[in-house]
């Protein structure tokens, strides 16, 4: 056959991800936090961009019929959900986006702006500046800097000082040494007894307990500290594995004493410092500020809503692009202003988009769970991404990115989105499934309420229960979900019991 060269013209499809649509998935998987993050940045970089200052009533709101009791059908959810543009859609993997995506999404109106905050956010000033010299000041010393203050005055020098400079920076923030002296010895071409004696001063640094370099060595410092180091807490120490798992009988005949003597000496580990380097240096724990409010209403409705002030309010300043537009001369001034109006009005329709997005998927998610919020943990239904994203036309991988780093704040308490997606746990002869949380949440009312009973159960009579309650369920699951809520087995939880009995 004879080979020669030709043209031809082909149409066809094919997902094209451009830049802005990367930018609109990635928005749709940033927590607040790191939306705001994101936002000061684009701030920055794009004059074009600007707060919204005006107040505003909040959007989003979204009303979700309760089903009366957890087998309740399905009920007609339109108008509980906000429209949703069809490019997260698209953009998902497995789908077709067309050329006119783009397009679409960089048309925004002029000045189109998203509206959802009532609290302005201005810019920083002198008098609102909280975090400035003050806050510099004020700032909490860490581990590190308190033990290399305490060098400072200890009165080393020489080798001695630069070993123990360099055990203090392996410390780490519970208060450990995690170094092998063998190798710092060889790295530093000193001897081990050097590093035992400078370790032995660092020992007596503040607070006590730091730079021991396992939980035995710690405690047994604090107990010297307070001079009641004594053979049979030495004893008691080498043998902290029979205390966690708390075989009583054989720590006695390990420590030559009774069971008062037993019960004061186990009184006083507890009353040490396990960890004595966590009160320094720690950040503030931060609040889950929830993305999404869901409230009770009448007739059995629940309120869907998006949380306004963790979305950020921002629109195009179409009188200054006029000027800067007017005033540009060269082409590279014209494509540079236009690229910004194109970016603003990208982000500022993206940001929508998110919104929207999440509260379409949060909607759904309560309409599924509405049984939880009425009646509690144990009527948590099965659910999977796949039957949100089915229920309200998504990819799963939308969905997904969604509920991640997102939380509902409902009157059952705050919970992250994925919370609610659990896998399913047959029933007996062919009933509804069971949530694999509510089943362990089974589990630890069975367990809790050992004490009161004076019955513990084994795995396997947990097993004969819940089957008894409609649960087929495993043994090796039963053991699993236990070891999983750190409960001990039964052999021990008996133990305990005998203890206190």
């Amino acid at each position: 056959m004879a080979l020669s060269a030709r043209l031809e013209i082909r149409q066809g499809q094919g997902l094209v991800i451009t830049p802005q649509l990367q930018q609109a998935i990635k928005l749709l998987q940033l927590s607040n936090l790191e939306l705001e993050a994101f936002v000061e940045a684009e701030l920055e970089k794009n004059p074009l961009l600007q707060r919204d200052e005006r107040d505003a009533e909040p959007e989003g709101e979204a009303p979700i019929e309760a089903a009366s009791d957890a087998s309740a059908d399905r009920m007609d959810d339109a108008g509980a959900r906000a429209e949703l543009d069809s490019t997260h859609d698209e953009a998902s993997p497995g789908e077709r986006v067309t050329g006119d995506a783009e397009h679409d999404m960089g048309a925004a109106e002029a000045g189109a702006s998203i509206d959802w905050s009532k609290a302005s956010r201005g810019g920083g000033t002198f008098e609102g500046d909280s975090d400035g010299m003050e806050g510099a000041l004020t700032r909490e010393k860490t581990l590190n800097e308190h033990l290399h203050d305490q060098l400072s005055a200890s009165g080393l020098s020489g080798p001695e000082a630069a070993a123990a400079a360099v055990l203090i920076d392996a410390v780490d923030e519970g208060g450990y040494l995690r170094a092998d002296l063998a190798e710092v010895a060889e790295r530093l071409g000193c001897s081990e007894e050097l590093l035992e004696r400078v370790l032995a001063v660092l020992h007596g640094f503040e607070p006590v307990g730091v730079c021991a370099r396992d939980v035995a060595e710690c405690l047994a410092i604090q107990l010297k500290d307070r001079n009641r180091y004594d053979p049979a807490m030495a004893a008691l120490l080498d043998n902290l594995p029979l205390l966690a798992r708390h075989d009583m009988a054989a720590l006695k005949r390990a420590c030559g004493v009774d069971d008062e003597d037993l019960r004061e000496m186990v009184a006083e580990l507890r009353a040490l410092t396990p960890r004595p380097g966590a009160a320094f240096g720690g950040e503030p724990a931060q609040t889950v500020v929830p993305d999404v409010y869901v409230r009770e209403g009448l007739g059995g409705l629940w309120h869907v809503e998006l949380n306004s002030e963790t979305l950020p309010r921002l629109l195009v300043d179409q009188r200054y692009h006029a000027r800067v537009s007017a005033s540009a001369r060269t082409d590279q001034e014209k494509t540079f202003v236009s690229d910004c109006a194109a970016q603003a009005s990208w982000l500022v329709k993206s940001l929508d988009q998110r919104a929207k997005t999440i509260l379409k998927v949060s909607s759904e998610i309560v309409r599924q769970q509405d049984s939880f919020l009425a009646f509690g943990v144990e009527h948590l239904r099965p659910l999977n991404l796949k039957t949100v994203a089915d229920a309200i036309g998504m990819h799963e991988s939308t969905v997904s990115r969604v509920t991640s780093n997102k939380y509902l704040a409902t009157p059952r308490g705050v919970f992250e989105m994925k919370f609610f997606f659990t896998s399913a746990i047959q029933a007996t002869e062919g009933g509804e499934a069971h949530s694999a949380e509510a089943v362990r949440h089974k589990i630890r009312q069975l367990i809790d309420a050992e004490a009161s009973n004076r019955d513990v159960h084994s795995d396997d009579s947990i097993v004969d229960i819940l089957k008894e309650a409609g649960v087929d369920i495993a043994r090796r699951t039963v053991a699993k979900y236990r070891e999983a809520m750190r409960i001990p087995s039964s052999v021990e939880r008996r133990r305990r019991l005998k203890e206190h009995a």
